[in-house]
Parts: C-alpha cells; sequence; structure tokens
C-alpha cells in the first residue's frame, strides 16, 4: 500500500508542477459548469476520463529523452533535475520518470485536455471512482468521498497494468 501511495504521491506532484505552468486559467475556460453527484449519470455510458498519458518508468532519463526526441517527442513539462520529463507529440503524452516507481502506469486526468487545460465539463474522480466499484471492479487506492477537487484512485486492469486516474482541479 506505501508502494501506491509513493506513485500516487510522485506522481500528482510531478504533473502538478509539470502541468500547472500550462494550464489552463478558469477565466479562460468555454464551459463553467461541472458535473456534480446531483447531475450524475448512473449510466456512465461516456465516462470522461481527460488526457491520457503513459507514465515510463527508465533507467536514463538523458538516453530516453534523447529516444523519444527521434521519435519526434519535445519536453513539456519536468525537468532532468526533478527526474522526470514530461513530453508531447502532438497530443501524445509520455511522462519518463527516473527512479520513481516501478513499471509503467496508464494515466488519465479528468478535467485536463491533452494540453493540460480545463475543460468546462468532466466526471469527477469520486463519481468515476463510484461507478467502478459498482460494477465490481477492484481499486488498489481509493479517492475520499467526502472531499472534493483534487484526487486519485489507482486500479489494475486485468493483466495487472497499473491505471492511473488522477485529478488535478
Amino acid at each position: 500500500m506505501k508502494k501506491y501511495l509513493s506513485i500516487v504521491s510522485g506522481l500528482s506532484l510531478s504533473f502538478i508542477l509539470g502541468f500547472y505552468l500550462n494550464s489552463t486559467p478558469p477565466s479562460q475556460i468555454k464551459e463553467t459548469s461541472l458535473i456534480s453527484v446531483n447531475q450524475f449519470n448512473p449510466a456512465m455510458q461516456n465516462i470522461k476520463l481527460g488526457a491520457f498519458s503513459v507514465s515510463l518508468s527508465v533507467k536514463d532519463l538523458k538516453i530516453s529523452k534523447e529516444f523519444y526526441e527521434n521519435l519526434g517527442f519535445s519536453v513539456f513539462a519536468g525537468s532532468m533535475e526533478s527526474n522526470y520529463l514530461i513530453m508531447k507529440n502532438e497530443d501524445t503524452l509520455i511522462g519518463l520518470f527516473q527512479g520513481m516507481f516501478e513499471g509503467n502506469i496508464l494515466t488519465f486526468n479528468p478535467g485536463w485536455d491533452q494540453d493540460a487545460g480545463a475543460v468546462g465539463v468532466f466526471d469527477d474522480v469520486r463519481l468515476i471512482q463510484k461507478h467502478l466499484k459498482d460494477n465490481g471492479i477492484k481499486l488498489e487506492t481509493e479517492a475520499d468521498e467526502k472531499t472534493s477537487g483534487p484526487a486519485s484512485l489507482m486500479l489494475k486492469d486485468p493483466d495487472g497494468n497499473i491505471i492511473l486516474i488522477d485529478q488535478h482541479i
């Protein structure tokens, strides 16, 4: 459990720092009403998971950076000194993390688009969590249902791949 909390904390911190610098101020959000518990669609036919990225655990950040630059990615956020980089190629995001966690993680950020800009309408992580639990999905970590705003949860797919749903707003 401590390992997962460390992963969540490390990823949350890195994404918050990286994306904070590139986020859209609330005054520039096109739609300002967020989906609340009262507006929640229990069927959740079209869950809005937000921005998607793959968080890769890398052995050598410099070598990985050069490799992904050769694939057309450029640094979007992070720093070599912080041992992580968020790299972008068009709408594709890859996080490179050296020494922060083991294995690779599929990451979704409800409330953000692929440019780390806030979207007006999104499914809160706690609503997604309720849907998952109602459908018998086992969660590795959970968001506190009594809170609002930033929170995260983790689960594994049937093959053991870690999925992080990490809401920053």
